[in-house]
C-alpha cells in the first residue's frame, strides 16, 4: 500500500541511443579514454587469472584475485556492478570465494559522501534532511550500484529506507551503453552467425537500466507489483512514502529481513529456507505466466527472509513486461515438456521467436527430445540454465535458433532465482515446482491460445487420456495453495462454456462409451432360458469394460479424496447445478439417444433360439 499523498509529477527518464549517439560521437577522446580503461582492466584481469590457473592457486591467492575482480568492477562503474551481481547468484559457475567477494556488489560497494547525499535530497524534495525526516543514520546502511541507502524514521513515527542515486549516475551509464552498443553492432555485422540481435538485448537491458534511475517510476513499479503479487499469503512489498520521493530520492518502508543465502541465520529463526524458494518460484510463475509484469533483478540483496517467514521483495527499478501471446506460448512449452511433446515444443519455440516460421521441425524436435527428456526428474543443479544454454548452443548455429530481445530480461530474472535455489537446495526441482500452477493456468483461462494444448493433454484422438488426469490431480495434491471449491468451481465453469465444449463433447462420448461397455456386459450374460443369443459376427465386436480404465477411475477417486479441502457435499452441488442448466439436458438427450440407438442395434443382432 502507499500513502494518498500526490505521486509527483515529473519527465520520466528515458533511454534514447540516438541523442546518446550524437552526443559521444562529438567526444571522441572521451570515449576512447574510457574503452581503453575498461579493456585495459579485462585483459589485465584475464591475464594474471590465466597465468595463475597455469602455476597453480592456493586459497589465500584465490581470495586475492576475486576481490581484485570485485574491485575492477566496482572501478569501472554501474553498467559493470550489474554483471557482477548476476554473476554472484551462480555457485554453479563460480568457486564460493568468488561468490563471497561478488556478494558484496550486492549492497557493499564504496558509498559517496553524506554532502551530496543530503545536498541531493534537498534539490529533489525542498526541505533539508534534518526538516524532513525525525532520524537519519549518521552512515549509509547499505551502498549499491545505483546509491546508497540510510535508515531513517519519519515524524510520524514509521521506520522507513531513504535511497539516494549517486552522482553522475545517468551520465557514466549512457556512455558505457554507447561503448557497449558499438562493440554490439561490430561483433553483430563481422559475426553474422551469432544467433541473437546483441543491439536489440542491449537496448533492451538499457532501457530497463534508464528507468531504474528514475526513482519515482520504481514506487510506480513497487505499487503495481504490490496490487498484483500483495495478496499472496508468503509475499511482501514495501510501502512507498510519495511526499518523501523523487527522480533521485525514494523513501519505503524499512524491512527487516535476512537475505536467502545466509542459511544459518535463517535457519536459527525457525524458517525454512526451501519453502522460501518454493515461495519465490510460485511468484516468479504468477509474474511471468498471469501477469507479465515481473521483477527482472531478484538477486539475494533484493529477497529477503523476514521473521514471520515472507519472503519481501525489494527494488522495484528493473522490471520488465511480457505479452500475453509470449505468457501463453510459455505455457504451452511448459506442459509440453513435461509431457515429452518435442514436435509441438518446437511450434512453441516459433511462438515465442525463437525460431523463423519455416523452420524445419524434424531435426529440432529430435534434438530437443535429447535436451529436455529428463526435465522433470533433474535437480535445479543438474537442469539449469548453464547446462540449457551449453546444449542449445550447438542448435542455435545449427536451426537459426536465436534469442528474443524482450527473453533477456526474462533469463535474467530466472537465472538470478536459479542460483539462489542452487545456493539453498543442490535437489531442488524446478519443474516439479512449477507444473502444477502451470496445470492450473492452462485449466483454468479460456484464451483460445491455449486450447489446443489442453485439448491434447487430456484427449488422444477422441479418447480419454484418464492417467493424465490421474497425473493432474497428484500434482494438485502437492500444492499448497490449492483450493478445491475454487477449483471446482472453475471447472464446472469452463465445462458449461462455449471454450468448453469440445471437452464436454469428449466426456459424453466417453461416457457414452463406458454406458455402452456395461450393457454389452450385462446382456453378453443374458441366461439362454429367454431364449436369445448374440450372432457371432456382433459377438467378436462386443465391447468390454477397460480394467485399466477402471482401475484409473478408483485411482482417481482416491486421489480426489486427498485433495486440500474435498468435500464430497461440493462436489454433489456441482453435479446437481450441472443437471440444472439446459446445456446439460442438450448433452443428456444426445447420451440416451445414441444408447437408444446402439441398444436397437443391439437387440436386432440378437436371434431366437430354434
Amino acid at each position: 500500500m502507499s500513502s494518498k499523498v500526490t505521486i509527483p509529477l515529473e519527465k520520466p527518464l528515458r533511454y534514447d541511443p540516438e541523442a546518446i549517439a550524437q552526443k559521444y560521437c562529438k567526444q571522441k577522446m572521451q570515449v576512447f579514454k574510457r574503452s581503453l580503461q575498461v579493456l585495459l582492466a579485462i585483459v589485465d584481469f584475464t591475464f594474471k587469472w590465466w597465468l595463475n590457473r597455469k602455476i597453480g592457486l592456493s586459497k589465500q591467492k584465490q581470495l586475492r584475485q576475486a576481490v581484485r575482480l570485485r574491485e575492477i568492477l566496482t572501478r569501472l562503474g554501474p553498467a559493470y556492478i550489474k554483471i557482477g551481481q548476476a554473476l554472484s547468484t551462480r555457485s554453479d559457475l563460480l568457486p564460493s570465494v568468488y561468490i563471497d567477494e561478488l556478494a558484496k556488489l550486492q549492497d557493499q560497494l564504496p558509498s559517496f559522501s553524506n554532502e551530496l547525499a543530503y545536498k541531493f535530497i534537498q534539490e529533489e524534495l525542498g526541505k533539508t534532511p534534518d526538516q524532513i525526516y525525525a532520524e537519519l543514520s549518521p552512515e549509509p546502511i547499505a551502498a549499491a550500484s545505483l546509491g546508497q541507502v540510510y535508515q531513517g524514521r519519519l515524524p510520524t513515527g514509521e521506520v522507513v529506507a531513504v535511497k539516494v542515486q549517486r552522482p553522475d549516475l545517468a551520465e557514466k551509464i549512457a556512455l558505457d551503453i554507447y561503448i557497449l552498443r558499438n562493440l554490439a553492432t561490430f561483433f553483430q555485422k563481422r559475426y553474422q552467425e551469432i544467433p541473437t540481435n546483441l543491439v536489440t538485448i542491449l537496448d533492451e537491458f538499457a532501457t530497463r537500466l534508464f528507468e531504474e534511475m528514475d526513482y519515482i517510476q520504481e514506487g510506480k513499479n513497487a505499487e503495481q507489483f504490490a496490487n498484483l503479487y500483495g495478496e499472496l499469503t508468503d509475499i511482501y512489498v514495501p510501502k512507498i512514502y510519495w511526499e518523501y520521493t523523487n527522480r533521485r530520492v525514494l523513501t519505503m518502508e524499512w524491512i527487516k529481513g535476512t537475505k536467502l543465502t545466509h542459511l544459518a541465520e535463517i535457519q536459527s529463526q525457525g524458517i525454512d529456507a526451501r519453502s522460501l524458494v518454493e515461495v519465490g518460484v510460485q511468484c516468479t510463475l504468477r509474474q511471468l505466466l498471469e501477469h507479465g509484469f515481473f521483477h527482472a533483478d531478484p538477486h539475494p540483496g533484493n529477497l529477503l527472509a523476514m521473521e514471520n517467514g515472507k519472503l519481501a521483495y525489494l527494488d522495484f527499478g528493473m522490471m520488465s513486461e511480457i505479452k500475453p501471446d509470449q505468457r501463453y506460448a510459455l505455457i504451452n512449452a511448459v506442459v509440453h515438456i513435461v509431457n515429452r511433446d518435442f514436435s509441438t515444443l518446437v511450434q512453441d519455440y516459433i511462438e515465442l521467436e525463437f525460431l523463423p516460421p519455416d523452420a524445419d521441425i524434424t531435426p529440432i524436435s529430435a534434438a530437443l527430445t535429447k535436451l529436455f527428456n529428463d526435465a522433470l526428474t533433474s535437480s535445479v543443479a543438474q537442469f539449469n540454465f548453464q547446462v540449457i544454454i551449453q546444449q542449445l548452443s550447438e542448435l542455435m548455429y545449427q536451426y537459426s535458433f536465436q534469442v528474443p530481445a524482450y527473453y533477456a530480461l526474462i533469463i535474467r530474472s530466472l537465472v538470478a532465482l536459479e542460483g539462489i535455489a542452487i545456493s539453498i537446495d543442490p535437489d531442488f526441482k524446478v519443474l516439479v515446482s512449477a507444473y502444477p500452477y502451470v496445470l492450473k493456468r492452462l485449466l483454468t483461462d479460456p484464451a483460445p491460445q491455449l486450447q489446443p494444448t489442453f485439448n491434447n493433454l487430456l484427449f488422444n484422438n477422441g479418447s480419454f487420456r484418464w492417467y493424465r488426469l490421474e497425473t493432474i490431480l497428484m500434482n494438485f495434491s502437492n500444492t499448497k495453495d490449492f483450493n478445491f471449491g475454487k477449483a471446482l468451481d472453475q471447472g464446472v465453469s469452463y465445462l458449461l462454456s462455449e471454450q468448453g465444449k469440445f471437452v464436454r463433447i469428449r466426456l459424453a462420448d466417453e461416457l457414452l462409451n463406458l454406458l455402452d461397455a456395461f450393457g454389452e456386459t450385462l446382456l453378453s450374460k443374458t441366461p439362454v432360458i429367454f431364449g436369445m443369443q448374440m450372432s457371432s459376427h456382433h459377438q467378436n465386436l462386443a465391447v468390454n469394460i477397460d480394467p485399466e480404465m477402471l482401475e484409473y477411475l478408483k485411482r482417481i477417486w482416491i486421489l480426489l479424496q486427498k485433495l486440500p479441502g474435498f468435500d464430497s457435499i461440493q462436489i454433489a452441488q456441482a453435479v446437481a447445478k450441472i443437471l440444472m442448466i439446459p446445456i446439460t439436458h442438450e448433452t443428456g438427450q444426445y447420451i440416451v439417444k445414441q444408447v437408444l440407438q446402439r441398444s436397437i442395434k443391439r437387440l436386432r443382432s440378437f436371434q431366437v433360439k430354434k
